[in-house]
């Protein structure tokens, strides 16, 4: 994995996103928008657009950190269902979506992309989340 070192964000991630954890894998990201319970994973591996395209053994962590993750949200925001995509079409850089959905959400069932402008989160909603959270990641990922 030594691709790890040449990393770096791309720029509208870092824009819309927040930086939460890092993983063995990948970096996670709570995306600036308080409609959802919204998190994006990306791996730490430089010039990679699609999951084909990471190694084996790269491909196995990014599924667990992602099944974990998906996990652990849906326990923590008690969601009706919760959507995983790597779509691409907008940032090229290789980044997975977890969004907890909700059946009473303003968008259910149709997807978020592009129905609404983000509401940014305030820092006491932001602080509430990070402590809801991040507690519990890091004894997921404590052994890693």
């Amino acid at each position: 994995m030594s691709e790890i070192t040449t990393f770096s964000l791309h720029p509208q991630l870092a824009l819309d996103g927040i930086e939460l954890a890092d993983f063995p894998l990948c970096k996670l990201l709570l995306c600036n928008d308080s409609a959802y319970p919204w998190f994006i994973l990306v791996p730490k591996v430089a010039d990679i657009s699609e999951v084909f395209q990471l190694e084996w053994e790269q491909q196995q962590q990014l599924l667990n950190e992602s099944s974990l993750l998906s996990e652990l949200l849906m326990q923590v925001f008690a969601g009706d269902k919760m959507n995983v995509a790597a779509l691409g079409n907008v940032v090229e850089q290789l980044h997975v979506h977890h969004v907890v959905r909700f059946k009473a959400d303003a968008q259910w069932p149709k997807p978020i992309w592009g129905q609404q402008a983000l509401t940014p989160y305030s820092d006491d909603e932001l602080a509430a989340l990070k402590e809801k959270l991040l507690p519990q990641l890091a004894i997921i990922f404590a052994d890693k």
